[in-house]
């Protein structure tokens, strides 16, 4: 643990806590309909062309069934409109590399990624998806997931701080002026900022170039149909190949970027995510891509405080959040920094620690720094493979996703799953000193208590029910 990691956190927990406030004042007229902002008369325009469009009337607010309803029909029909998308990409625009349509197992197991702002991805964005692919399908949701995810923490928010209304706001409104006045203006301004790192942003076609030195791999053998030829035991057939050229990866990779760590996305455009040079060029683009990840999350916690009318209470959910985040860093950096104790006996990176699945530009610290930041924020991005941390350093990003990365976490996500522990730890607390649990102001009742436990277990039954059913059926032991 080097001097000049604890410079880096230093300024990085400097600049966190520095960018909480304005966030969370901007984060307040962005969310209230009647707000206004230094953007207004530039998008004002366009959000009324907008309502007018969706037939969406501003005033009218939303119960939560409603709110709930529009929501729910929004994702269903973006993740509709990216399946087409990707099944349909060979014939349409912005596909210099020819790419095929993605096969339809692949094409719904990213649509419904996206839309859910989970962003896992099962291929190879350089060799899978097309340029209209990355900018239409997969950076809409990008958009929209992260809009989605910011107003429903506002719509629990505006429940929390109400005390006669049955409304919550209007969805459509919190989702276009989300969109409009937060992500797109700041994407501007990050896209350029990545662009002057080094980031690539155009439309040319991969770029070949020549080895110095050619190399001989494995790979499947293929008929002149393009498909793999299989062996009597049913596995591909194997041949060696001679490799002479490499395809170096082009095309519009900083606005994906830009929104992909703003969002809390995660989605790499290409395969090693921000480990790729295109993606995350220098130190610089590396430390502002982690503050882009946590910006959002930590600016709705001062949001929190201010609708609330208690901001101690927005900066106590904040100083938990912080603590945990901080705890997470130091456990993750120290053991990667001390390395394997085995591999020091046998004389193996005694001094250098664990650079197993590093980038050597990044380095320890920065590595666990990024690994503890996307884990808290539920992003799916990464500057290192986890899979190579020491057992501790890899126990942090997985404790983190354990805990439904709640540490600061994803835009909106974060906040409110944070609140549903806050209601159960007031509650059980109540329990302990026989008094009638309260929550700013607010009696917490059995069906409180109830739909608390319901987001909490909802998704260990997931989880488990649905690997017990994988495990048990017929797909877990055919070949």
């Amino acid at each position: 643990m080097q001097p000049s990691g604890w410079i880096q956190f230093a300024i990085f927990f400097i600049a966190l806590a520095l960018i909480t406030k304005p966030m969370g004042l901007y984060l307040l007229r962005v969310l209230d309909v009647n707000g206004k902002t230094w953007l207004d008369p530039v998008l004002s325009p366009l959000e009324w062309l907008t309502y007018r469009v969706m037939g969406v009337d501003r005033s009218l607010e939303h119960n939560w069934k409603q709110y709930t309803l529009a929501m729910l029909l929004f994702s269903l029909v973006g993740c509709l409109f990216t399946y087409a998308i990707l099944r349909l990409q060979n014939i349409l625009p912005l596909n210099p590399q020819g790419l095929a349509g993605v096969s339809p197992d692949c094409s719904f197991n990213t649509a419904t990624s996206f839309t859910t702002n989970t962003n896992w991805q099962s291929y190879v964005g350089e060799t899978t998806m097309s340029y209209f692919s990355q900018m239409v399908g997969l950076a809409f949701h990008n958009f929209v997931s992260a809009a989605t995810g910011i107003a429903i923490a506002a719509a629990l928010v505006r429940g929390i701080a109400r005390h006669t209304a049955n409304t919550i706001g209007n969805f459509w409104v919190d989702l276009v002026r989300v969109t409009y006045y937060l992500l797109i203006p700041i994407c501007v301004v990050f896209a350029v900022f990545l662009v002057s790192q080094g980031m690539i942003q155009n439309f040319k076609p991969y770029t070949k170039a020549t080895l110095m030195e050619p190399m001989k791999i494995q790979a499947e053998k293929k008929n002149d149909q393009g498909e793999t030829i299989k062996g009597a035991d049913g596995k591909p057939v194997m041949e060696e190949q001679t490799v002479t050229e490499q395809n170096i990866v082009q095309g519009p990779m900083a606005s994906q970027v830009a929104i992909k760590m703003l969002g809390t996305n995660g989605g790499g455009y290409a395969n090693a995510n921000a480990a790729h040079p295109f993606e995350n060029p220098t130190p610089l683009s590396n430390f502002f891509q982690m503050l882009s990840i946590f910006s959002i999350g930590t600016g709705l916690t001062y949001y929190l405080g201010r609708m609330v009318k208690n901001q101690k209470h927005g900066w106590t959910v904040w100083a938990v959040m912080v603590a945990l985040f901080i705890a997470g860093v130091l456990l993750a950096w120290n053991s990667e920094a001390v390395g394997n104790p085995i591999h020091q006996h046998l004389g193996v990176a005694a001094v250098d620690g664990n650079m197993e699945g590093k980038e050597v530009r990044f380095g320890i610290f920065n590595s666990a720094l990024f690994a503890t930041v996307t884990t808290d924020a539920s992003c799916g991005a990464v500057n290192s493979m986890h899979d190579s941390f020491t057992p501790l350093g890899g126990f942090v990003p997985l404790f983190n996703i354990q805990l439904g990365e709640i540490i600061i976490g994803g835009v909106g996500a974060g906040l409110y799953g944070m609140l549903v522990f806050v209601v159960l730890a007031v509650f059980i607390a109540g329990l302990m000193v026989g008094r009638t649990p309260e929550y700013l102001g607010k009696k917490i009742e059995s069906y409180d208590v109830k739909m608390s436990m319901l987001a909490l277990l909802i998704l260990a039954i997931d989880i488990l029910g649905f690997s017990a059913w994988a495990i048990g059926s017929k797909w877990a032991s055919s070949p």
